[in-house]
């Protein structure tokens, strides 16, 4: 890997990795097909990744631009101006409304970095050759924060935004607007050939149901939870148990996988909810030493795991028949008189 490409990496680890993470099996097949259908380009404006709390959508998204970094070796040795990809949360500003103000000014410091200053929509002059400041100009009107964007993303060459806690963009919006909302995105896509993969709750599955032309234009991914009645998913899950359990300290002498299947109950076998349990207990047992009891208490509550496993069902249950392929096979040509 090229050191420009450790750079970046190395300094979105600091800000982003501030606890261990690993690519198993579940999200390294998300990950292969999100690849895939960002090859269809305007084929697939929109990719939605749904799953349940604490699956490991952050995750993935970190994943997925790493990934395309990676591959944008090359072009980011002979060009360090460009971006092919960004990761950005969704903001939940406590407004009555989806704020795409807050959330074109957290893309755009992605794109270029943290920048106080307003933002200002600055062109050339086609007589004078000479950059000009319109005047009048608001560079906090949402309007001019929508054009730096939009000149941002050609500039920076970004093939892709991946967009965390898509589903507040739904919960901050009337139903009505919320077809608008993503005619929004579609728009940024168009004209500037970017693909957005949007992450979140099963909630999110619902954008397809808006409107034929966004369903034509979507993709949905399942990133679901390891089950414990698949035999694969309980060996992966235990990979998943072992490998995170050596990168913490406390832990490394502890036999997890003897707690396997409590681990995996407690946590309804979602990874990002595992590291949140041993991330708990590598604290209190290296406060308190090891014991079954600092076990129970890292572990999460039974009314935790009853309201996460019901919205996990209730999830599993409306994405499922939604998912379902169906082959219509006709018989072409006249039937034969009996």
């Amino acid at each position: 890997m090229t050191n420009s490409v450790n750079t970046i990496l190395n300094a979105r680890a600091s800000k982003t990795m501030p606890c261990p993470r690993i690519r198993h099996p579940q999200i390294a097949s998300i990950i292969d097909e999100c690849q895939l259908m960002l090859q269809a380009g305007g084929n697939a404006n929109l990719l939605l990744v749904c799953g349940p709390t604490g699956v490991g959508k952050t995750t993935l998204g970190d994943f997925l631009v790493e990934s395309e970094l990676k591959d944008c070796a090359a072009e980011l040795e002979a060009n360090s101006g460009h971006v092919p990809a960004i990761r950005v949360e969704a903001p939940a500003s406590g407004e009555r409304e989806f704020s795409f103000r807050l959330f074109y000014q957290r893309i755009l410091n992605a794109l270029e970095g943290e920048l106080d200053a307003p933002r200002t929509a600055y062109g050339i002059d086609p007589q004078t050759g000479r950059v000009v400041r319109p005047a009048a100009a608001h560079g906090n009107r949402l309007s001019a924060l929508r054009t730096a964007v939009e000149r941002s993303l050609r500039h920076r060459g970004t093939r892709f935004i991946v967009v965390d806690e898509a589903a507040h963009m739904m919960r901050q919006c009337h139903p009505s607007r919320l077809e608008q909302q993503l005619d929004t995105l579609k728009s940024l896509s168009n004209e500037c050939g970017v693909q957005w993969i949007l992450l979140g709750s099963y909630d999110l599955f619902e954008l397809v149901s808006l409107s034929g032309q966004l369903a034509r234009r979507t993709h949905v991914v399942h990133f679901g939870r390891y089950r414990q009645d698949a035999v694969n998913d309980v060996q992966s899950f235990r990979g998943c148990l072992k490998k995170l359990g050596e990168a913490m300290p406390a832990l490394s002498g502890v036999d997890l996988l003897r707690y396997a299947e409590v681990f995996q109950e407690n946590t309804l076998g979602c990874v990002g909810t595992l590291r949140t349990v041993l991330m708990r207990l590598n604290l209190l047992v290296a406060n308190n030493g090891w014991s079954e009891e600092v076990l129970r208490s890292a572990l999460l509550t039974e009314a935790q795991v009853t309201q996460i496993m019901r919205e996990v069902l209730e999830g599993e249950q409306r994405i499922a028949p939604g998912l379902e392929r169906s082959l219509l096979v006709q018989t072409i040509g006249p039937k034969k008189a009996a």
